[in-house]
This record gives structure tokens, C-alpha cells and sequence, in this order.
């Protein structure tokens, strides 16, 4: 019976040391994943959750993202809170286009975090995006805008699509 128990115990730590080491390999596999995505500047990001600054947090419904391709920003996240420019036709709903980067920062303030810094120019405002993406895959977005309240968004680092 003790030989049963003690055979029981080294099978269980068997198990979790293999499965300890299959952690480490997804997340060293993630890692490169990531790197790889900030290096080509080919990058999207699923949407979690955004948080404004007059409605506090909210989760959002999964078709949301920013892509990063080359120099091109994709934009097509939800927006809450106040603009304070009318534009022709009423603002768009949401911070949704398509627009060349027009500057470009990148810098690496830990060893497990990439901090990108972009700006671009949409036909309806001028917009700051600060994008922080961890090795996790998991990313903080914040907007800051000319005309808009600032606003942020939770999500993470998926697979860009082929076009």
C-alpha cells in the first residue's frame, strides 16, 4: 500500500514538471511571437475591454481591434465620451479609419514590455496612440486625441490577417 501511495506521488510530480515545462515553452514561444510582430511592424490587437474617461469600463464585443501594418495604422475601436469639434456630416462613430503613420517611437522600458508611440491623422481629428504590449501577448491601448476625451482599451496580440 505505501509503494502504491508513493508511486501515486511521483507520477502526480511528474506530471507537474512537465506541465511546468510546457508552460515555459508556450511562453518563450509567445515571446518570439510577439517580438517578431514589433520588429515587422505586423501587429493586431482584439479588443477586451475600453475604459473612458466620463463612463469608466466597459467590455466590448470581440469584432474590435487595431492593426499595425507597415507604416499604415488600422483603427477600428468603439469610442465614448465628449467631442468638442463638429465635423461635416457628424463625427464618425467610434475611432474608425485607415491612415499613414506619420511618427513612430518604439522604446523597451522593461524586459518584458515593448512601449510603441504613434501619431496619425484621420480626416477628422489628429490622434496620439500609446501602445504598450507585454510578452504575455496581453496590450494596453490609450488614445489621446486634438478634439476628443482620451480613452483607453484592454486587449491582446492576435494573428494579423493575410490580405
Amino acid at each position: 500500500m505505501k509503494r502504491i501511495g508513493i508511486g501515486i506521488v511521483a507520477l502526480l510530480l511528474m506530471v507537474g514538471c512537465a506541465t511546468q515545462q510546457e508552460r515555459a515553452e508556450q511562453r518563450a514561444k509567445m515571446r518570439q511571437t510577439v517580438e517578431a510582430a514589433i520588429v515587422s511592424r505586423q501587429l493586431r490587437i482584439d479588443i477586451k475591454s475600453m475604459n473612458a474617461m466620463r463612463y469608466g469600463s466597459k467590455m466590448v464585443t470581440p469584432d474590435f481591434y487595431l492593426e499595425l501594418r507597415g507604416d499604415t495604422l488600422r483603427s477600428y475601436l468603439p469610442y465614448l465620451g465628449q467631442v468638442r469639434r463638429a465635423t461635416i456630416g457628424g463625427p464618425s462613430v467610434g475611432l474608425n479609419f485607415e491612415a499613414p503613420i506619420l511618427q513612430y517611437a518604439e522604446s523597451k522600458p522593461k524586459a518584458n514590455k515593448t512601449r510603441i508611440e504613434l501619431d496619425v491623422r484621420s480626416e477628422e481629428d489628429a490622434y496620439h496612440y500609446f501602445i504598450e504590449v507585454y510578452d504575455t501577448g496581453e496590450a494596453l491601448i490609450r488614445v489621446r486625441s486634438q478634439y476628443r476625451d482620451p480613452i483607453s482599451f484592454d486587449g491582446y496580440l492576435t494573428p494579423v490577417p493575410e490580405r
